[in-house]
Order: structure tokens, then C-alpha cells, then sequence
């Protein structure tokens, strides 16, 4: 009974070990952040030190306070995530959360599709040697083409059949995010041992039954990591697909309307809020996966 504290224990240890580094290291990001703001928002803040009279203190409130700094503060970011995110209500088109939400529905749909591309093609090309040779060099080569070539490629073809809105920013995504999970399944899948594969075959085991009771289980942990990379590119996808649109809603229009009128804190408020979005749903998927690999009975 006395030993069963002891992985809770390692485990809030080895949270703690983690935490102190990642601290310093934000730490030193704040520090160079503002120093950086200094001289980068000089053009804009120097003459109205000179018309303050100069000062150290002068330097420092004019290169940290600007309106519309070249690159501000994070202060400034901060109070712009606060006034948008907990001052607007979250339906209105001022809202950080509405612009959030509307870009993160064309992300989980394309991550969706993506998803179920992904391991519908993994699974073709393990179990079918003429897509092995014919169609893989086809998904590698799927991914030196820019997005941002064709994104808007993509919105025009789709809007001239009549699909706006959703669908075609979910679709940039899911071209985004069905590579990692097609490399990765591709990978897991093939990763059982010959003599386990062996093992199968003397049982007669069927091409599907060596699929779901072998080959899907032992491809999980690599599924896993292929959709927390897969989630984020999705976000990504979602997001430049919104730019050529000229949208009026989602996180790539905030960005379009700060780029219009100048606003740079808008313009950081709005990466930053992408970037939250992105972390929690690394952070969820994480969570799906320590909740299937216990039930899959994997150690702690």
C-alpha cells in the first residue's frame, strides 16, 4: 500500500522539472521582447520622446505605449486578449471568441477529413503494393507545393460551383493534415514484427482480422503523434485559407482587417489567440490519446 504514492509523486516531480525550465525561457523571451520594442518602434515613438524632453523613462513609456507600434509590447497584447476576448460579448464580430470559433469549425472539419484520409490511404498502401510504389511519391509531392498558391486556387473553383463558407477552408486544411497522418499510420502499421505477423497467419487469421487485431492496435501511439501534428497544421490551413476570401469572420479576417488599418496589436492579439487554439488542441488530443492508451491497457 505504501508504494502506490510513488508514481503520482514522480510524476508531480517530473511536472515540476519541466516547469522551471520553460519559465526561464519565457522569461528571456519577455526580456528581449521589450528590448527589441525600443529601437524597432524608434521611427515611430523618437520624435515624441524629443518632444517629451527625452528621459530614460520618456524611451521607455513611448517605445512600449504606441498606438500603432511597429511591434508592441507584450502588455499591449495582453490588455488587446482582455478587451476582445472578457469585454465583448463572445457573439459579437468584435469578439476574439467569435473569430475563434468560426475558424476553429473549418479546422476540426478539415482535421476530420483529413484524418479519415489519412488512414484510408495508409491503409491502401500497406495492403496493396501498387499503391506503395504509385501513390506515395504522389502524397510526398502533394506537400512542396505552397498553400498559399493553392488556397486561393481552391476558394475560386469551389465558389464557382457554389461552395463557400465552411467547405472550403475545411478542405485546405484536410490537404494540410492528412500527410502526417498517412506517414504515421503507414508507419504504425507496419510496425508489428515478422514473427508476430507469423503468429497471425498460423491462426489463418484473414487480411482484415490482422488489421484490427494486430496491425490497427500496434499503429495507435504513431496515429496519436500524427494527429497532434495533423491538428495544428489544420488550424494553419484554416487559417490562410480565410485570406484570400476577404472574410469577415474567423482569425485569418482579424488579421486582414488589422493588416487594412495598421493595427498591429490587433494583428498579435489575433496570432496569439490562433496560437491558444492551437495548444488546446494539441492539449485535447493529448488527453483522448492517455485516455485510449489506458483503456488499451498500456503502462503509465
Amino acid at each position: 500500500m505504501s508504494a502506490a504514492p510513488a508514481i503520482p509523486a514522480k510524476a508531480h516531480a517530473k511536472q515540476e522539472g519541466q516547469a522551471l525550465p520553460m519559465a526561464v525561457v519565457c522569461l528571456c523571451i519577455l526580456v528581449v521582447w521589450y528590448l527589441a520594442a525600443i529601437p524597432m518602434n524608434a521611427v515611430v515613438s523618437g520624435p515624441k520622446i524629443e518632444a517629451a524632453g527625452g528621459g530614460f523613462s520618456n524611451l521607455l513609456y513611448f517605445s512600449w505605449n504606441e498606438a500603432r507600434p511597429v511591434i508592441p509590447a507584450p502588455h499591449q497584447i495582453v490588455a488587446e486578449l482582455w478587451k476582445s476576448v472578457f469585454t465583448v460579448a463572445p457573439w459579437m464580430p468584435k469578439s476574439l471568441i467569435w473569430h475563434g470559433w468560426v475558424t476553429l469549425s473549418s479546422t476540426l472539419l478539415g482535421f476530420v477529413l483529413g484524418s479519415l484520409l489519412g488512414i484510408v490511404l495508409a491503409i491502401g498502401i500497406v495492403h496493396v503494393t501498387f499503391l506503395a510504389k504509385s501513390l506515395m511519391p504522389w502524397i510526398i509531392a502533394s506537400q512542396t507545393i505552397p498553400i498559399l498558391a493553392i488556397a486561393p486556387m481552391v476558394i475560386v473553383v469551389l465558389g464557382s460551383m457554389g461552395f463557400t463558407g465552411l467547405l472550403p477552408k475545411s478542405l485546405i486544411s484536410m490537404y494540410l493534415c492528412f500527410f502526417p497522418v498517412t506517414i504515421g499510420m503507414v508507419k504504425g502499421l507496419t510496425s508489428p514484427e515478422t514473427m508476430q505477423l507469423d503468429l497471425m497467419r498460423t491462426y489463418n487469421a484473414s487480411a482484415s482480422e490482422v488489421l484490427w487485431k494486430l496491425r490497427f492496435p500496434a499503429s495507435v501511439p504513431f496515429l496519436f503523434t500524427s494527429l497532434k501534428v495533423a491538428v495544428a497544421i489544420a488550424l494553419t490551413g484554416a487559417i490562410v485559407g480565410e485570406l484570400p476570401t476577404g472574410a469577415v469572420a474567423g482569425i485569418g479576417a482579424r488579421l486582414l482587417q488589422g493588416s487594412y488599418y495598421g493595427q498591429t496589436v490587433q494583428i498579435w492579439a489575433a496570432l496569439f489567440m490562433g496560437s491558444f487554439i492551437a495548444a488546446g488542441l494539441v492539449w485535447l488530443v493529448g488527453v483522448i490519446e492517455g485516455f485510449t492508451l489506458k483503456r488499451m491497457g498500456a503502462r503509465p
